[in-house]
């Protein structure tokens, strides 16, 4: 394919499963959204059919990889061309701030609505209403819809549990279509694939909040730093290398994995 071809089905792939997926967040978490409160299982459904919608539209254009550990994990599996990496990799940045923003206007009246709730903010202002930087923790109260964070702080557990997700997540992409000749599932892949991020979600995702694609998580964070919103707190950029090194180790893994038991 093209590069034309890469850079175009990714940046649009990746930027319909932010929109989607980053978009349950900010139902389930927003004052004033209909879905507010709806829960975990929403939240895993959502991103599985945000998975689902972006691998479709994407998958006859780019491949569909959408997420820099899956090339990766392709590229050591040998079914990606190492010099077209940077292409896939820069192309789903961009589409994962485009989502990331996305997000945002589509639901700006909710953003504004809970961050300038007293009950949301009130840890973080100072007797005028200002935000007292002092005293912003290091997540703001809305930086869960653009990015991850764990319930439990703990660098190695974090960083181990998003190697094991993101292991299941590019294995089980790699050996699609191992019982079929090796000639993939086509279309029926990209449900495969969702049904494996939804399990993942509900099996594994409980500690970290399962970024399991660097740039879902690092994209939509570097928005969160940018964007003009009030009150937002901090994006936490302290624990920010998990979400990127623990997926890239993951696909990485898998790859090797793929090579030594499959091929």
């Amino acid at each position: 394919m093209s590069s034309s071809d890469i850079f175009i089905g990714e940046t649009i792939g990746t930027a319909v499963l932010i929109l989607l997926g980053g978009g349950v967040c900010a139902a389930v978490t927003l004052k004033r959204s209909k879905a507010q409160n709806a829960g975990w299982l929403a939240i895993t459904f959502g991103w599985g059919f945000a998975v689902l919608t972006g691998a479709y539209l994407a998958g006859g254009v780019s491949g569909a990889h959408l997420n820099p550990a899956v090339t990766i994990g392709l590229a050591i599996k040998g079914g990606t061309e190492w010099s077209d990496v940077p292409l896939y990799l820069g192309s789903q940045l961009l589409g994962a701030m485009i989502g990331a923003v996305l997000v945002w206007l589509t639901y700006y009246g909710q953003f504004r609505a809970h961050l300038t709730d007293p009950e949301i903010v009130g840890a973080q202002t100072g007797e005028e209403g200002m935000v007292d930087k002092a005293a912003a923790p290091k997540a703001g109260p809305v930086l869960g819809i653009f990015s991850t964070g764990p319930e439990i702080r703990h660098a190695v557990q974090n960083l181990v549990t998003e190697i094991i997700a993101t292991l299941v997540l590019v294995l089980a992409i790699l050996t699609q279509g191992l019982n079929n000749e090796g000639n993939g599932l086509g279309t029926l892949g990209a449900l495969v694939t969702a049904l494996v991020v939804v399990g993942i979600g509900l099996s594994l995702g409980g500690p970290p909040g399962y970024a399991i694609n660097p740039v879902r998580d690092l994209g939509p964070r570097i928005v969160h730093a940018l964007l003009p919103l009030p009150n937002k707190g901090g994006s936490d950029w302290g624990y920010a290398w998990i979400p990127v090194a623990g997926p890239l180790i993951g696909g990485a893994i898998a790859g090797g994995l793929y090579n030594i038991a499959f091929a």
